[in-house]
């Protein structure tokens, strides 16, 4: 089988590029103009250009599923980077040429939190987009919904723990915390939600399902920080609680300093939970629990 597979040089897009080969699949990865991304042509994949927004029709070719990852994290209206227009107008691009190819199969990666009445822009417009492909009338169709990724990013790009370890674990030697940190988490590995993203595409259960991908643990943003930091081979620091008030004057003032947006940190303190029993139910896999072992990669990138 061929799978067309955009957002493929991402750090979620290079695993399910890594697991789609191993199933044997042939992939045609979709690259915008540009980005010519090393050591990714090879007997099983073919890279191809274009804008996701663009006409689609002619890499729905000899097609048999498609796997959609395009998202973004943060605006840059400058560069035409919005969440309009790469996470609700793309899917719909790719939904329409899909179905106009005849193209049976449509897996698309969402977020948890999506929502018609979202907080966030990123909410709304990733539920407009999850709304494209449930109404798609595709022969099958299904939407995952990750939340918190954790996993190996490689040498080029970042998930949130490296991040989070970078910009104030490592440097700090007390750390601040938004609001209570009370707020609940629950990490998925990136090679969970890989393999799910995969089986999605033939599994005849996970059609029509819109599915929240959760690791089985729940941790406040408290505990998150402690076995981030002791993955890094550190004891857990000492913590001040900063009021929210006072966070959100300093983005006003001083955003670009921080590593978090305004939106991010309402999405955060929101919580990013799920029943997870669905996800493990339905999906074959090994189960990587986010624990110092599993978060060993940190050592390597920092």
């Amino acid at each position: 089988m061929r799978i067309l597979l955009t957002g493929g040089t991402g750090f979620v897009g290079r695993h399910v590029l890594r697991e789609l080969l191993t199933k044997g699949y042939q992939v045609r990865v979709l690259v915008r103009r540009g980005g010519a991304p090393e050591g990714f042509e090879g007997e099983q994949v073919e890279v191809v250009r274009g804008d996701i927004n663009g006409t689609l029709g002619q890499f729905m070719d000899n097609v048999d599923g498609v796997v959609h990852l395009v998202g973004i994290i943060e605006e840059v209206p400058a560069q035409k980077i919005t969440f309009e227009a790469l996470h609700t107008r793309a899917t719909q691009n790719v939904a329409n040429a899909a179905r106009i190819a005849c193209v049976p199969r449509l897996v698309f990666v969402s977020a948890n939190g999506a929502s018609q009445h979202g907080a966030t822009k990123y909410q709304t417009t990733k539920w407009a987009a999850e709304e494209t492909v449930r109404n798609s009338g595709l022969d099958h169709w299904c939407v995952l919904r990750p939340g918190l990724i954790f996993g190996d990013p490689g040498m080029e790009r970042e998930e949130f723990c490296t991040v989070l370890s970078r910009t104030l674990i490592k440097p700090f030697p007390i750390l601040p915390v938004f609001g209570n940190g009370l707020y609940q988490l629950q990490p998925v590995s990136v090679e969970e939600v890989a393999e799910a993203t995969v089986q999605a595409l033939t599994l005849p259960e996970a059609h029509g399902q819109t599915i929240p991908l959760v690791g089985p643990n729940r941790l406040t943003y408290i505990e998150l920080l402690d076995v981030v930091t002791r993955a890094l081979g550190m004891k857990p620091k000492p913590k001040i609680k900063l009021p929210l008030s006072f966070v959100r004057t300093g983005m006003r003032f001083g955003g670009s300093m921080l590593p978090i947006t305004p939106d991010q940190l309402t999405m955060l303190i929101a919580g990013n939970v799920g029943d997870a029993s669905h996800f493990y139910n339905l999906f074959q896999m090994t189960e990587r629990p986010f624990n110092e072992e599993n978060l060993g990669y940190l050592r390597l990138r920092l």
